[in-house]
């Protein structure tokens, strides 16, 4: 099935001037010994609701920016409440949270039309369930937009219970069947329809949120109040928007993550992104045609980067290497690095293959077999942990957010830029940031594949150009910009020179290295090449 051209509804607004920004409140819970209990959904939701004053509002005073909880699937729960979810614990399944239409022939026809999609993928439609909610609590502006939100179970005939591959190939199954409903949707009602929204589909986490304020979401889902509702971790968010003005299905936390901050570098990650698209079939083969288009310029930067992060977890890749490869820290000349020449062959291949997504970001992530949260190379987000003795371990972007005894804190950090936390929730370990990134990096020979497949060059004729040799910091260098080509292995690439700093806007003075003979490396992989820039033509911000 050929996928639609999407038209992102969502977006109604530019980006604000200066001075309209903020941050959201984020934050995890997470046992360690992977024993669900309600208490800590209890404390997400009271961490949730400290977060009040970090999360915007309508101009009704009552519906807020957005809302939400990552939670595992709480599927002893459903079991009591649902009798097809009590008739399926013999079989590996899953679990979608949809926002359908309100009007009820529309929302007949999305349900219908999700069937028909997922027989088509093999899989068995189990039956629909409708959330119960309380409509009341909504300010009126989220009440006139609010959809119908049901929950959709889904199996997988031959997969086998408690084998994790088979669980593995069923959430590929169920991203893949979310792209192709959404699809037939737009090619059924128009590529501008609200009118189906996946929350989350898959067979270990579930999203709750909503257009609402943080205090609001527990009144708002019945089931959240709910004490038989048991996990082992939950992740909350409380949304300011700051490009986007407020819908519900730009609440977070996304499918994978809760976002707090700003991509500064989303034209270049989009681009960056499309570009990859052409070696989907490398993984997915045909299934490829499902997936495209990845990424879209009118949406959120938070969905463009969930939406990145979603297919390199369903690809295969762990959801940490996924976050290190997007979001690496600053490897370079990094005196840390020096005695793990491990990580830093992991961070020069992950850099052939993806331009960093830059914030100030701090995101907090789960796939349901890992939770933890990380800080872009910038870290200008607040995020502070602790550990209990009895094996929790919280973090959020603000602390005290939890009721925790002092007596029971054994530890307390924060993270540092480019550091990450995890818990393994499978294995049951708490990852500190060197543990995260050792195991990432051992994971795969990225050392020796930079050994076999990274080419030095011989310095190009260029760096006898002038706009090469150019050592005065007094003006931009003539033509630097002017379009070239690079031959290299039979290809020819289009290579433009990186201008100097000052062609950005900097007023700072700027010391220009000398020509040096020196040559530069790049990456033949299958990977797109990236535009090599010579040393000599390479600034160092002078600070004065």
């Amino acid at each position: 099935m050929s996928s639609s051209v999407p038209v992102w509804p969502h977006r109604d607004s530019s980006a604000p001037g200066p001075g309209e920004t903020d941050a959201c409140g984020v934050g995890f819970l997470a046992h360690l010994d992977g024993v669900p209990n309600h208490w800590v959904l209890q404390q997400a939701l009271r961490g949730l609701r400290c977060m009040e004053h970090r999360g915007g509002c309508g101009g009704d005073g009552d519906s807020g920016d957005g809302a939400g909880l990552l939670t595992a699937i709480p599927w002893s729960y459903l079991e009591d409440v649902w009798p097809a979810a009590a008739a399926s614990t013999a079989i590996v399944r899953g679990l979608g949270m949809l926002f359908l239409p309100a009007d009820p022939d529309r929302r007949d026809l999305a349900r219908r039309i999700c069937d028909e999609e997922a027989e088509r993928l093999g899989l068995l439609s189990l039956g629909w369930r409708q959330v119960p909610v309380v409509p009341d609590v909504l300010g009126p502006l989220a009440r006139e937009n609010a959809p119908a939100i049901e929950q959709w179970l889904l199996a997988a005939p031959d997969a086998v219970p408690g084998v994790m591959a088979d669980v593995d190939a069923l959430e590929s199954l169920l991203f893949r069947l979310r792209r192709r409903a959404v699809d037939r949707v737009r090619e059924v009602w128009g590529a501008d329809t609200t009118d189906l929204y996946f929350a989350s589909i898959s067979a270990r986490t579930v999203v709750y949120k909503g257009m609402v304020r943080s205090e609001v979401l527990d009144a708002f889902y019945a089931d959240l109040r709910d004490e038989r509702f048991s996990v082992a971790f939950a992740v909350y968010h409380r949304r300011f928007s700051t490009n986007t003005l407020p819908r519900w299905p730009l609440a977070q936390p996304m499918r994978l993550l809760g976002h707090n901050g700003e991509i500064n570098t989303l034209l270049g990650n989009i681009n960056w992104a499309r570009a990859a698209e052409s070696h989907l079939e490398a993984v997915w083969g045909d299934a490829a045609r499902d997936l495209r288009p990845l990424v879209n310029a009118a949406f959120s930067d938070s969905a463009n980067l969930d939406a990145t992060l979603e297919l390199m977890v369903r690809s295969g890749r762990p959801i940490t290497d996924s976050l290190l490869t997007l979001v690496p820290e600053a490897f370079r000349d990094q005196p840390e690095l020096d005695e793990r020449p491990a990580i830093k062959a992991f961070y020069e291949y992950s850099a052939c293959l993806q331009e960093p997504w830059d914030g100030p970001a701090l995101l907090v992530f789960s796939d349901g077999r890992m939770v933890g949260a990380t800080l872009d190379r910038n870290g200008l987000r607040p995020a502070r942990y602790c550990i209990t003795s009895d094996g929790y371990v919280v973090m959020g972007s603000e602390t005290g957010v939890v009721e925790l005894e002092e007596s029971r804190i054994i530890e307390k950090g924060r993270l540092g830029p480019g550091q990450m936390l995890a818990v393994d929730l499978e294995q049951h370990r708490l990852l500190r940031n060197w543990d995260v990134k050792e195991e990432t990096a051992a994971r795969l020979p990225y050392a020796g594949w930079l050994l076999d497949h990274r080419r030095s060059l011989s310095p190009g004729p260029w760096q006898n150009a002038p706009w090469a040799t150019w050592n005065s910091c007094s003006s931009r260098p003539p033509s630097a910009s002017r379009p070239r080509t690079w031959t290299w292995s039979s290809r020819t690439w289009p290579v433009r020179a990186r201008n100097p700093p000052t062609a950005w806007g900097m007023t700072s003075p700027w010391r220009c290295s000398p020509p040096s003979p020196t040559s530069f490396t790049t990456t033949s992989s299958s990977a797109l090449p990236r535009s090599p820039t010579p040393r000599s033509t390479r600034c160092a911000r002078s600070w004065s």
